[in-house]
């Protein structure tokens, strides 16, 4: 009996064994046939970018990021414009950072390539109001569309992107989204003043503290202040103020307040004039400020140019100044010429161990 029972036993651990090795055969001859199977191919991936040699030819871009505004931009000979929505002359550098970015991007990888996969769009964020929507055009006019792209979800896979003519799914690399995430302002020049602070020969403000002018001589400068010398006047004070304005741009723009003195203050009385006179007759800028916008930032124009800019806080504090804000600081009492207090001198006592009166070089 002993020993049917271990026939049989044998016979079930022999069963176990063979269907453990048919299993790992069948699992490994899976294994081969997947391995075998070709992957997509760079070749066979579809293209999210306009080729390198296709940038310089691009005369259209209209960026729709979710679903804030969207944004057009067009060039115009060498120059491009913003025209929607607001007409405006762009920013030259971020739209060929775009550009160069749209040149920069490879399709990676496959999701879903089947017909079935706008059923999934909306797990990547790759749906109208959940993307960025980028369509480029040459031609005259943009009247050739040579790409029309959706980006949405990004993750450790890479970002996920769709075309708008073809289902599908891809991976992508190299896009970066903060280039078309912009607001509509970041897409507009905001530089407003550029000159080099060495060419200024005069300023003079006009504000409700009366008339400020400074005067360049050589290296030195003279102030008055109501036709009056101003007393302690800071030379070093106009040198700052100069650097709130060489390279002037704006925070942000007010076009909805255009036409619209009464809200901006840049009317008949406004919170100051600002002009710097450069030598060697390089030019005249002048800036009129008016009311503040918010916190300390104003409304303000250009002499010659209708835009309603909002200076920040730095050119706008100058251009309302006091006289004092020209004068070198008093010094406090106890303060030293740099406006710090000298250093308190410590009582002297006798290092511990040694005898009163012992000279100091003794244990030398």
């Amino acid at each position: 009996m002993q020993t049917e029972k271990r026939i049989y036993i044998g016979l079930a651990v022999l069963l176990v064994i063979g269907g453990l090795i048919y299993l790992q055969s069948k699992k490994s001859k899976e294994e081969a046939a997947a391995r075998s199977i070709p992957t997509a191919s760079s070749a066979s991936l579809p293209q999210l970018k306009v080729p390198e040699d296709g940038i310089d030819k691009i005369t259209k871009l209209v960026v729709q990021d979710k679903d804030k505004p969207e944004v057009v931009l067009e060039k115009r000979g060498e120059q491009w414009w913003v025209t929607k929505p607001v007409e405006a002359i762009a920013s030259q550098q971020n739209v060929k950072s775009t550009l160069d970015n749209l040149k920069a991007i490879e399709t990676a990888d496959s999701i879903n390539d089947t017909p079935e996969a706008p059923s999934m769009y909306k797990d990547y964020d790759l749906e109208g109001d959940k993307a960025i929507h980028v369509t480029a055009f040459q031609g005259d006019k943009g009247a050739e569309k040579v790409l029309d792209a959706f980006f949405g979800k990004s993750g450790s896979r890479g970002q996920m992107a769709r075309l708008a003519d073809k289902p599908g799914i891809w991976v992508v690399k190299g896009f970066s989204s903060f280039q078309y995430a912009r607001q509509v302002k970041d897409w507009r020049e905001k530089s407003i003043l550029k000159f080099e602070d060495k060419n200024v020969v005069s300023v003079s403000i006009d504000n409700e503290e009366g008339n400020f002018s400074f005067s360049k001589n050589g290296e030195e400068w003279s102030a008055t202040h109501d036709k009056k010398k101003i007393d302690k006047f800071d030379a070093e004070k106009i040198k700052d103020m100069l650097r709130a304005f060489r390279t002037l741009n704006a925070e942000d723009f007010a076009d909805d307040k255009k036409g619209k003195p009464e809200d901006t203050g840049l009317g008949e009385k406004p919170a100051a004039v600002i002009t710097i006179v450069l030598k060697d007759e390089a030019g005249t800028h002048k800036i009129v400020f008016g009311k503040t916008s918010t916190g300390s930032s104003r409304y303000a124009k250009k002499e010659g140019d209708e835009t309603v800019y909002v200076v920040g806080s730095w050119a706008s504090e100058w251009a309302v100044a006091k006289v004092d804000k020209f004068q070198k600081a008093e010094k406090k009492e106890g303060e030293d010429d740099k406006g710090k207090k000298p250093p308190v001198d410590m009582p002297s006592f006798d290092m511990p161990g040694m005898p009163p009166g012992m000279p100091p070089d003794m244990g030398e």
